[in-house]
């Protein structure tokens, strides 16, 4: 779509824009996290929009100008640690896709989504000054009556040097430096299955020693949404909005917001959200902890509570069965197939 035509759509949505800013009344606008009528500001300004979902969902339909590498937490990181790749690998691609980090960049996925979280996130670690995260996404936009392409976005390829910024993610070596530091909290915000050690997504399960447990769908207006739409009980994720300003001020009330607060999930993209929330709320130091659990459970000697170990072989029997019934249903298949 061309720019003139993208402003007429624009300006004849700005009263229903009115009616769907993420900011609540009364309240400023976040630094990090923005709302649809900024974003439409934004690419009039010439902001570059980053799309993180899936090749094939950004096929199917993106708003005009975003650009895509594929699933950013998938393309950017390495499959079996699921920490970044090396910073030369970064560089090259986002360099190819055109995403300038010396420029104001945006990125969204559908509402809700922590993946657009660890985009900001990955802006922020290697030096961008000007990210930014559209909480609401696709989902706002559409809403908004805004208009969406199946056109891919080709940018100008920008060669890259980048370095990691100190500050916006820790290693494992300093979270288990910090965990007797008075000035420093912990913030676990998987599932509660998950920090009791019921839930084991890696070599054992358990929390951090001291972290507390505040799971990151507690920032949404109902953390049941993902349950509600897998069960058709509701058809849309507003229910995945942000809680109001005093309501997330009220979820993390037994957190100091000037102590150095470290964020924490399964790999590092849940915790992304949560760490740029506790930003927006005033926090004044947030880190990632980019490894979060999968890292810190592969440190045996790293102090632990509620600690399980995985059974590798109770899996693999599973694994075995599901196998095993899969052949039974393809063996099926067939056979209907064949009368």
């Amino acid at each position: 779509m061309h720019r003139r035509g993208f402003r007429t759509v624009v300006a004849t949505a700005t009263f229903i824009l009115s009616l769907m800013m993420a900011t609540p009344a009364g309240a400023t606008q976040p630094a990090d996290i923005v709302d649809t009528q900024y974003v439409a500001d934004a690419v009039e300004r010439g902001a570059i929009l980053w799309d993180v979902r899936s090749e094939r969902d950004y096929e199917r339909g993106h708003i005009p100008g975003a650009v895509n590498v594929g699933a950013a937490g998938s393309v950017l990181r390495d499959d079996n640690r699921e920490d970044y790749l090396s910073t030369p690998q970064i560089a090259k691609i986002l360099g190819d896709a055109g995403i300038d980090l010396n420029k104001e960049i945006i990125a969204y996925s559908h509402k809700g989504n922590p993946s657009a979280y660890f985009g900001l996130v990955t802006i922020r670690h290697f030096g961008g000054k000007a990210g930014r995260v559209y909480h609401g996404g696709l989902d706002d936009w559409t809403a908004a009556g805004l208009p969406i392409s199946t056109e891919p976005t080709q940018l100008t390829p920008v060669t890259l040097k980048l370095k990691p910024t100190p500050g916006v993610t820790v290693t494992t070596d300093e979270v288990i430096a910090k965990l007797d530091q008075s000035t420093v909290q912990i913030l676990d915000v998987r599932t509660e299955a998950e920090h009791k050690g019921e839930d084991i997504r890696a070599i054992r399960g358990g929390h951090i020693r001291g972290a507390i447990n505040i799971p990151y769908e507690e920032n949404w207006l109902d953390p049941e949404t993902p349950a509600k739409l897998a069960a058709r009980k509701v058809t849309s994720r507003d229910g995945m909005s942000l809680k109001s300003l005093d309501a997330l001020k009220a979820l993390y009330a037994k957190l100091d917001p000037k102590k150095e607060t470290i964020v924490y999930c399964q790999s590092g993209v849940r915790a992304s959200q949560t760490a740029t929330v506790l930003r927006d709320l005033g926090f004044k130091d947030v880190k990632v902890y980019d490894a979060s659990w999968l890292g810190y459970a592969g440190r045996l000697d790293a102090p632990a509570e509620n600690v399980t170990f995985a059974n590798i072989g109770r899996l693999n029997a599973r694994i075995r069965t599901l196998e095993y019934r899969i052949y039974l249903l393809e063996r099926e298949l067939a056979a209907a197939r064949r009368q």
